[in-house]
């Protein structure tokens, strides 16, 4: 009766959650939807291609020609902040989806293998924790090479620990949970109770840490560019965007300015999307 009891409350804990969304959160998504829908139709959200030059019209003020200015050579920097979206968001969701598929291996491997598999796997994570995530993902990408994978999956092995550990302690709660062990009682084989009982429940995790990480992923990203390390100019990346307003900063303030809000407020409107769904979900994403 007890555990009636805890499942209709927490059904009832996360239909009110569900329903009675808050504002911040309905903001984010918003955002989120229109930055990806600027993504998808650039050209009808800007005239202008982020690539071409026009000296004449350097260094011009945000206006109404141009919504954020220009840069130093004339190019359009609302053009590039959006066109620069798809490669900052992209290779952030390619990292997190390194991250994600390694660290649900070894993190669903430690939960359900024996002891010893179990403390190797953690030592792993706790190797990797050691190392500021932009550090780690630094050290990797100079081993690597520059290029826009080997960025990816630089980040991607940083991001590894927050998956590992999440999804490690989700199946050890999974693992000892009564359906399971009366799923074990009622004859079903290892293979049909992995299948039909802990992935799934392990697996409802993963919104949440993804969402969160993947802002981490997007400041990763952009600060391994502005140290010239993803993307080369004139590539419109947001952390590139960062480097070459850098040089101008003191006499323009929109080169620089506007790619720093996009990633700013792309990073806020993931985490607290992904806040959120930690509420309804009840996972801790650390």
């Amino acid at each position: 009766m007890s555990d009636l009891s805890s499942v209709a409350v927490a059904l009832q804990r996360r239909s009110r959650l569900t329903t009675r969304l808050p504002a911040a959160v309905l903001v984010s998504a918003a955002f989120l939807v229109a930055l990806a829908l600027a993504m998808a139709f650039p050209r009808v959200v800007t005239p202008y291609d982020p690539l071409v030059s026009d000296v004449a019209h350097a260094m011009q003020a945000p206006g109404l020609d141009h919504w954020f200015g220009t840069d130093r050579i004339g190019r359009d920097v609302f053009a590039r902040v959006v066109y620069g979206a798809r490669y900052s968001l992209l290779i952030g969701l390619a990292s997190m989806i390194v991250s994600l598929l390694i660290g649900l291996v070894v993190g669903m491997t430690a939960g359900l293998g024996r002891r010893a598999v179990d403390e190797s796997a953690s030592r792993v994570f706790d190797v990797l924790s050691a190392f500021p995530p932009v550090l780690l993902s630094l050290f990797v990408v100079t081993f690597l090479g520059q290029g826009i994978v080997n960025i990816a999956v630089a980040v991607g092995i940083a991001g590894i620990p927050k998956f590992g550990r999440v999804l490690r302690a989700q199946t050890l709660v999974v693992r000892r949970a009564d359906y399971v062990t009366h799923a074990v009682v009622w004859g079903l084989s290892r293979r049909q109770v992995f299948l039909r009982h802990i992935l799934p429940n392990v697996l409802a995790a993963v919104p949440v840490i993804a969402t969160i990480d993947i802002g981490s992923a997007i400041i990763a990203v952009s600060g391994l560019s502005f140290l010239g390390l993803g993307p080369q100019p004139p590539t419109p990346e947001w952390g590139v965007m960062l480097a070459e307003g850098r040089d101008v900063l003191r006499v323009a303030w929109w080169p620089s300015v506007f790619p720093g809000m996009a990633i700013t407020l792309t990073v806020v409107a993931f985490s607290v999307i992904g806040k959120h769904l930690s509420r309804v979900y009840g996972v801790k994403a650390r």
